[in-house]
């Protein structure tokens, strides 16, 4: 009985099928897809690559490749990283303005009251400056000026 089984790490597909999924995957990798949606899977590698999955699965060092970047760089494309760098900008700079209108919405309510207790304290002015008896008010530094002889 004679084996034709080849090392696992041989690719056991054509050159010019290598050269598709290679540049199938190279697409993925740099988020320029041309018949994905772009996401890091396997079976958009096949499917970018137009071969059929059990044709990539003989390409065993293309998918050693693969399975190499994506432990290195995980599943996110450069679109989607940069999409994540945004949201995660955004959630701060979100954090950051609600913190500054807590403050200032404290800030209006003191005020506020303060506003009131002095509207309360001018009225019972106002009040008591009418429940008074007229009076004559004399300034400090004012001199009585004798008549001249």
């Amino acid at each position: 009985m004679t084996s034709n089984s080849a090392s696992p790490l041989e690719d056991q597909v054509s050159p010019k099928t290598a050269q598709s999924l290679r540049l199938a995957m190279e697409r993925l990798f740099a988020g320029r897809p041309e018949r994905t949606d772009g996401r890091l899977t396997k079976e958009n590698l096949w499917r970018e690559a137009q071969v059929s999955r059990a044709t990539m699965n003989r390409a065993h060092r293309i998918l050693t490749d693969w399975d190499a970047h994506i432990a290195e760089h995980g599943k996110t494309t450069p679109g989607e990283a940069r999409r994540d760098e945004t949201i995660t900008d955004l959630r701060k700079r979100l954090t950051a303005k609600t913190k500054e209108c807590t403050r200032l919405e404290r800030q209006l309510k003191a005020a506020a009251i303060a506003i009131a207790a002095l509207h309360h304290d001018n009225e019972a002015l106002r009040d008591e400056l009418t429940e008074r008896p007229a009076t004559v008010v004399v300034g400090i530094g004012a001199q009585r000026r004798k008549p001249r002889e």
